[in-house]
């Protein structure tokens, strides 16, 4: 097991992978390293600009990734350039950028895994590992971000990402050429940053308050630049993949992500009769207090017969083990995005989450499998006083978007 892997066996994790479909890692072998399924090739000219770059913080980025390449390299989003040659070489090369919490790093690393398998390439990067490490970071990737023809981005609010977008070059080599920007989900978030690009704000994190401080504002002509990039031109498209409700500015467009790749690739799942819960971080980014929320928690697990409880991979040892200690429901840490541990099964016949990703990308995940997906309301009382002001707005956006989805009342106190 790769080290900071989540161990196997649980009942969220992913047993040894089935036969794999043809046309995905097998038609890949003996192909050059990092081209995508599908995608065509041609021999590069000194000085062009090809291929595609993508950067992930996530496992849900990631997951987003591949989801975006299956849809991409099997559509008509290869263009023909004058002359009938494809645009670009589809070549795509993932930039894994892991965060320090182990949970995080574990499921970032069975997804490396499951890219690799469908044949794209796959940099996994410490770029958190030391205070020399972001120079040495940026240094080794200034090469690929200077020819890549196409950059994808899965946070466009982080300072990282940011960064590196800043040193791209985004424009196309004559006008309608390759160059570009996609952004794939990264969950809710992207909801916020398709409406502040629209307004042509600062990017800011939905739950953050206030301006930042004084090292935002040393980073704001970075954080300005990389907006600029997220901008479509004449010489720069900018697409949202998105299994999100956006509406997209001017100029930018979005591709519906509906999860055919993980369809194709896992399940359908085996049913359990119970209701599995759903964990947020809404207590560890300090929009929910932590009272509350294990009162929800409990009242949920007693009103539906919830068994299992699906942890984010942000909450806390201690919040878990208060949760199994006042509820008796089975903590279970999933190693794989919740959206294929739930293809792969087995999985409660109901899942009931808060507001979330979950209730927007389960219902499509799952399509067709017979589960319901209920939504619990957040109770405005449940948010602390250091909440942002956009905290109740968003959150409420978020649950009253969601398609295919049932609507529960916001979750009455224990007794």
């Amino acid at each position: 097991m790769s080290a900071g892997a989540a161990p196997g066996g649980t009942p969220g994790g992913v047993p040894p992978q089935p036969a794999r479909r043809p046309g995905t890692a097998e038609a890949c072998r003996g192909a050059r390293p990092g081209r995508a399924p599908g995608a065509p090739g041609r021999p590069r000219r000194p000085g062009r600009r090809s291929g595609t770059l993508a950067f992930v913080e996530s496992p849900v980025q990631l997951l987003n990734v591949l989801e975006w390449a299956h849809t991409a390299y099997r559509t008509a989003y290869r263009e023909t350039r004058p002359g009938g040659a494809e645009e670009g070489d589809g070549d795509l090369t993932v930039v894994v950028l892991p965060p320090r919490e182990a949970m995080t790093r574990g499921q970032l690393r069975r997804m490396a895994e499951l890219a690799r398998d469908e044949g794209i390439a796959v940099r996994w990067e410490e770029a958190r590992g030391g205070a020399g490490a972001p120079l040495r970071t940026v240094a080794s990737l200034l090469g690929p971000l200077r020819r890549a023809a196409r950059i994808v981005v899965g946070d466009p609010f982080s300072r990282y990402v940011q960064l590196l977008l800043s040193l791209a070059r985004t424009e196309g080599a004559v006008p309608g050429g390759p160059g570009g920007v996609v952004v794939v989900d990264d969950g809710t978030a992207t909801m916020e940053f398709v409406t502040q690009l629209a307004r042509g704000e600062r990017l800011v994190r939905w739950h953050r308050r206030g301006a930042g401080g004084a090292r935002a504002a040393l980073f704001a002509p970075v954080s300005a630049s990389a907006r600029r990039r997220m901008t479509p031109s004449a010489r720069r498209r900018v697409e949202v993949f998105s299994s999100m409700p956006v509406e997209a500015p001017e100029h930018v467009s979005v591709t519906r992500n509906d999860f055919a790749w993980a369809r194709a690739r896992f399940g359908p799942p085996a049913l359990t009769g119970g209701t599995d819960l759903v964990g947020t971080s809404l207590v560890e980014t300090g929009v929910v207090d932590p009272g509350r929320y294990l009162e929800a928690v409990a009242s949920l697990t007693r009103a539906h017969d919830a068994t299992r409880y699906f942890a984010h991979r942000r909450e806390s040892a201690g919040k878990l083990h208060r949760i199994a200690a006042g509820t008796g429901l089975e903590i279970v840490r999933p190693d794989l995005p919740l959206e294929l541990v739930a293809r792969r099964g087995p999985i409660g016949r109901t899942i009931v989450s808060f507001p979330s990703t979950v209730v927007h990308t389960l219902p499509l995940a799952l399509a067709g499998t017979g589960v319901t997906v209920a939504v619990c309301d957040v109770d405005p009382a449940w948010l602390t006083e250091g909440a942002s002001p956009r905290a109740r707005g968003f959150l409420s956006g978020v649950t009253g978007t969601a398609r295919g989805v049932r609507r529960l009342p916001s979750a009455p106190p224990a007794s």
